[in-house]
């Protein structure tokens, strides 16, 4: 039962074919399997998780199901707060902090909801790192190929996800942390538009999105987490539970494998977006290549803006601490520290004139195909592709946190035994059409999901 997707085991609650009580414990036990050798999950709470079910399984023969996940086994990121479980962010400094005393909103949807959050899920250090590598949960493998990286921030969600541990995760996205991990290990991931999901604590640079291994979960789970919440700043959304693909006659499309700075996406990677962009040609679309968008590099600038809020963050630490994070990560704090205030605001401002130019860019199409990253993948223990400049790889990805624009990522093919994940971007407020874009290729493709052989 851990392989049914959650629209299958809320078709099976409702019939009665499927108990959320066998449900829960198939999950569990394939995460005792695995969780053993991937390492993408903590706070596994069993027992609860097994009386919820119980609870759910009255709910449904009473025909009376809490919500639209009633009984549904989802995983949340650990930082985001659930209430009774512990939130490090992947910091080795916070070993001994207590359990959360409240639910964050999307959390708080979840439950609502009735889905039964039974773990939280690995990340590297803040969040600072587009990589499985964290100072206090260690390595998280892909169960694809367990020496390779699962991406990140959203490490152990992907990770999860992939491997048949949850069928529901969310994550959350700061330049790439939801569409990394996706890509990485062959799932569907949505970055939604800022502001869909509200979230707390606020952050402009941050979203909260699905990771699924169907479009049509991304779409329930989407309608879940967008509902608003009074304690914060996000108006939330109102994205229906069930999409029809979309009509891609005519539609205006782009394709981008080069932003202009960074790395072009590598022949294996590029020849594979080509490949999905000729899908969507058959569907009526109306393909084009889009020329780089900028002539100037912003991943400095970008490097400078993040490093000096990690900075802020390690500074924050117990006291005697603040140096129990990863050496990457150390030193790329260490490297702004003190920095004079001017070079800190033309960095932002710089980096502030790439996202213009990159939103100028997708509101010229429909659609844009990007890669996710440059390249298939890199090494399981290696905090980013160059481990001197470990966000470089978010070249891709990055900018569409800033300009607050919707960006997806589909499974798109294999290099070696990695997967790689289409990134499908389009202009504000387009979430419900790129989920419909998503069911599109996915019906065109035939996409269904196989898992991986972990070992």
């Amino acid at each position: 039962m851990w392989k049914l997707s959650a629209t299958e085991l809320l078709a099976g609650y409702k019939s009665g074919e499927i108990s959320p009580v066998d449900v829960i414990k198939s999950v569990l036990q394939r995460s005792k399997e695995l969780n053993p050798i991937l390492n993408a999950l903590y706070d596994i709470q069993e027992e609860k998780a097994i009386a919820e079910a119980i609870e759910s399984e009255a709910r449904w023969k009473a025909g009376q199901p809490k919500g639209p996940l009633d009984g549904v086994p989802a995983v949340v990121k650990d930082s985001i707060d659930v209430a009774g479980m512990r939130m490090f962010r992947g910091v080795k400094a916070r070993y001994d902090i207590e359990p959360s005393t409240e639910d964050s909103p999307p959390a708080a949807r979840l439950i609502e909801a009735g889905a039964i959050i039974f773990a939280k899920t690995t990340m590297p250090d803040m969040g600072f790192l587009g990589a499985g590598v964290s100072s206090f949960h260690g390595v998280t493998r892909n169960p694809w190929d367990t020496s390779l990286n699962t991406g990140g921030s959203s490490a152990g969600a992907g990770a999860a996800i992939a491997s048949g541990m949850a069928p529901l995760a969310i994550g959350s996205d700061v330049g790439g942390s939801v569409r990394l991990p996706a890509s990485h290990c062959g799932i569907v991931g949505l970055k939604p538009t800022a502001g869909v999901v509200p979230h707390l604590p606020y952050s402009r640079d941050r979203v909260v999105g699905p990771l699924t291994r169907t479009v049509e979960d991304a779409i329930l789970l989407m309608s879940v987490i967008d509902g608003p919440d009074s304690r914060a700043f996000e108006k939330g959304a109102n994205i229906p539970s069930q999409l029809d693909k979309l009509d891609l006659t005519g539609k205006k499309i782009g394709v981008l494998t080069d932003m202009g700075c960074g790395e072009k996406a590598q022949p294996e990677v590029e020849a594979l977006v080509r490949k999905a962009a000729s899908v969507f040609e058959e569907l009526g679309a109306e393909v084009s290549d889009i020329k780089a968008p900028l002539d100037f590099s912003f991943l400095e600038d970008m490097r400078v803006y993040f490093s000096v809020k990690a900075g802020m963050e390690r500074a924050s630490l117990p006291q005697g601490r603040t140096r129990d994070v990863l050496d990457v990560v150390n030193a790329q704090c260490d490297s702004v520290e003190g920095i004079p205030a001017t070079q800190y605001v033309m960095a932002a401002s710089r980096f502030d004139k790439a996202q213009r130019l990159a939103a100028q860019m997708v509101d010229k199409y429909d659609f844009v195909l990007a890669p996710t990253m440059p390249m298939p993948n890199f090494g399981a223990e290696m905090a980013g592709a160059n481990e001197d400049r470990p966000q470089d790889h978010v070249v891709f990805t990055a900018l569409f946190n800033q300009t607050g624009q919707p960006a997806a990522v589909m499974p798109c093919g294999f290099v070696g035994t990695s997967p790689v994940g289409l990134q499908i971007i389009s202009s504000l407020n387009k979430d419900t059409e790129i989920l419909q874009a998503c069911l599109s290729y996915a019906e065109a493709t035939s996409y269904h999901y196989t898992f991986p052989t972990v070992a």
